[in-house]
């Protein structure tokens, strides 16, 4: 999966409902550029550079899979939508909302539109102040100093006061924690294992992950399905059975919830594909012995994405092993996923057809998903 870095953004408003500037601008973050981590305080100081109103201001950390040079056009273009226009405007002006990237984990940063570290930070105390809230010990790649030690030598004498006025994480409007154990269900190359480290990553969820890597059957069954799917089918049910009883027994109390990226289920869907009619017999005997003590999902998620789009996904992360799965194959699990969601009218389930999404390079995307989670309820 791509990697993420973060960025700290200063925000400041000092024009009509201050902090509702904020808060819109901080949603926006959240929806457009990534995971909103942390967010400091908020502060009131005076005008810098210019007469007018005091500002509120605050810093938050944000997460993202963009560059510093996308988040900024993306930066620019909510100045705009909350009613900020940049053009022609000369000095110092009141504002509605003024965002500007402090610090970005891809280091030191000098274009012509842009320049981090902020050229200016070491002297605004209006943003080193609330920036030591959530970063006291990050340090400046020019100067070799931390946030706080910046703080103590600022040449900026303004005062700034802490207000009581608190703002709230754009994420906790989706309330994931509700679920208490969501599983992300989907084909092969649907997507599934990312969209769940996603998720337990911005949702302090403790995550399950399929070991399939570690299952000797795999390589084979796909260079010999008849022979070895039936070691195969309960080698991953033993497996899958005893990690889910294991991991949710020993839930982690600093945890939220619990994310995996399948359901045991998937075993009797895969097996009614892959193995003989006898050996299926078998099959579901054990299954339905052990699928019967387990504990059932709170929201059960299906990626559905069509056959063309998850040949390319499995082309793409170039598996060996995977490279001759055929068509009809992924159309076969693909119709025991539907049908056993269909029959399952007590599941809490949601189907996301993601076939023309990527989550991973949009953040739209990524949100389109978990409004269609929390629609589902």
């Amino acid at each position: 999966m791509k990697t993420a870095h973060l960025l700290y953004i200063s925000l400041g408003s000092n024009i009509g409902n201050r902090l509702e500037f904020i808060e819109k601008a901080i949603a926006k973050i959240f929806k457009t550029i990534g995971d909103v981590r942390f967010i400091s305080g908020v502060y009131e100081t005076p005008a810098w550079g210019f007469d007018s109103s005091d500002f509120l201001n605050s810093c938050i950390l944000v997460e993202t899979f963009y560059t510093t040079l996308e988040v900024l056009d993306l930066l620019m273009q909510i100045e705009q939508d909350l009613g900020r226009n940049r053009v022609n405007s000369k000095g110092y002006q009141d504002r509605t909302i003024d965002l500007d990237i402090i610090f970005s984990s891809e280091g030191i940063i000098e274009t012509a539109n842009l320049i981090v570290p902020h050229p200016a930070m070491h002297d605004r105390r209006f943003v080193l102040t609330p920036l030591v809230e959530i970063a006291p010990t990050e340090e400046h790649p020019i100067f070799k100093k931390t946030v706080s030690q910046l703080l103590k030598r600022t040449s900026d004498t303004s005062e700034i006061r802490k207000t009581e006025l608190t703002l709230t994480p754009p994420k906790t409007s989706y309330n994931v924690s509700q679920f208490e154990y969501l599983t992300i269900e989907g084909n092969i190359g649907a997507g599934k294992t990312s969209l769940a480290q996603l998720l337990s990553k911005e949702f302090n969820g403790k995550l399950i992950l399929e070991r399939f890597a570690d299952n000797p059957f795999l390589p084979k069954f796909y260079e010999d399905m008849e022979r070895y799917a039936f070691p195969l089918e309960m080698s991953f049910l033993a497996d899958r059975y005893q990690r889910i009883q294991e991991d949710i027994a020993q839930f982690d109390l600093f945890k939220d919830l619990v994310i995996s990226d399948y359901d045991v289920f998937k075993s009797l869907i895969f097996a009614k594909v892959t193995l003989q009619e006898e050996e299926f017999t078998l099959y579901k005997r054990v299954f339905d012995i052990m699928y019967k003590h387990l504990v059932k999902p709170g929201l059960y998620v299906y990626l559905y994405q069509s056959t063309e789009r998850l040949l390319e996904n499995i082309q793409k992360r170039g598996r060996s092993y995977e490279q001759n799965i055929s068509p009809t194959y992924l159309d076969k699990i693909n119709k025991g996923y539907l049908q056993f969601i269909k029959s399952k009218s007590a599941f809490n389930s949601c189907i996301i057809d993601v076939t023309d999404k990527d989550f991973i390079k949009s953040r739209a995307d990524y949100i389109a998903i978990l409004d269609a989670m929390v629609e589902s309820i």
